[in-house]
């Protein structure tokens, strides 16, 4: 698999990745890596990549023709193209594994109050770390990088890490110890000492469920609500054609946990277009040239 950074900061994103388990699987050929600086797509003596923002406001935004200039330098058949952005679908072990299917991933990260809204255009999707903000989208595509790369075959010494950690289950990974037996006090607890295999299965299925229960109530939920639309799917699987109904649907009697009940969700509003005569002398040279193409109505 190959990773793709778009970056104005190469050096930020080069130091992480050469150590490590990236650094690792880099060397080994598992995953390739390249950072692109996306200041050499900016024309001009000074290479400009940013500029004021329209409407006035503090901060520099990155500048949509040096960034589409950058992703189409690197843009293959292949790629699918994220944008790191605090507006972005969250990050989560579900994504991760959605990412981990491309061949070639490119990350670009924006800088300052971030990149001119047409670059949305450009991308395929984009993607948020979670809610706060960053001064740039370097260490967001770092943890992606991170997170992808322990889904490729090779990466982890031992594949079945990536299969026992949290979120990979809904729940929580259960607590890990190692020597020393006694520290301060503190020991470690006696059935994972006992080497039966079963009981310590049984042990880090409880603490996993009670770790999430105390510390993300919500990934229950999640879960429940899997398990929910899991079993109204093999009960709809397992009717005969025809036979659904509104009073068949409610018979299954699958209500879904109460913090999902009201759950609505609306199509985004179209992203809005600018007349011929507001726009740019480039946008209306683009928009003559497609309408004398298109054939008359």
């Amino acid at each position: 698999m190959e990773f793709q950074l778009l970056t104005l900061h190469p050096d930020l994103v080069r130091s992480p990745l050469e150590h490590s388990m990236l650094g690792r699987a880099i060397r080994a050929g598992h995953i390739q890596v390249s950072v692109t600086d996306i200041r050499d797509h900016a024309v001009g003596k000074h290479r400009q990549a940013d500029d004021t923002p329209y409407g006035g406001g503090a901060g520099m935004v990155m500048k949509v023709d040096v960034v589409a200039r950058a992703i189409g330098a690197v843009r293959t058949p292949q790629s699918k193209v994220v944008l790191m952005s605090p507006a972005g679908q969250p990050l989560n072990q579900a994504k991760v594994r959605e990412l981990a299917k491309s061949e070639h991933l490119v990350l670009v990260c924006g800088h300052y109050e971030g990149v001119d809204a047409r670059v949305s255009e450009y991308v395929d999707e984009e993607v948020s770390i979670g809610d706060y903000v960053l001064t740039g989208g370097e260490l967001a595509a770092l943890v992606v990088v991170d997170a992808v790369a322990r889904m490729v075959p090779g990466v982890l010494g031992n594949s079945q890490s990536a299969l026992d950690e949290s979120f990979s289950t809904a729940l929580l990974e259960y607590p890990q110890y190692t020597r020393p037996v006694e520290y301060e006090g503190h020991c470690v607890p006696e059935v994972l000492r006992s080497g039966d295999h079963k009981a310590i299965a049984d042990w880090r299925r409880s603490q996993s469920e009670e770790l999430t229960r105390t510390n993300r109530p919500d990934l229950r939920g999640i879960s429940a609500a899997r398990s929910s639309l899991a079993t109204l799917r093999s009960s709809m699987d397992s009717r005969p054609t025809g036979s659904l109904s509104a009073r068949n649907f409610t018979s299954t009697n699958l209500t879904p946990p109460p913090r999902f009940a009201m759950i609505s969700i609306s199509a985004p509003a179209p992203r809005q277009r600018c007349s011929n005569t507001a726009q740019p002398a480039f946008c209306r040279k683009r928009a003559t040239a497609a309408s004398a193409a298109s054939p008359a109505s």
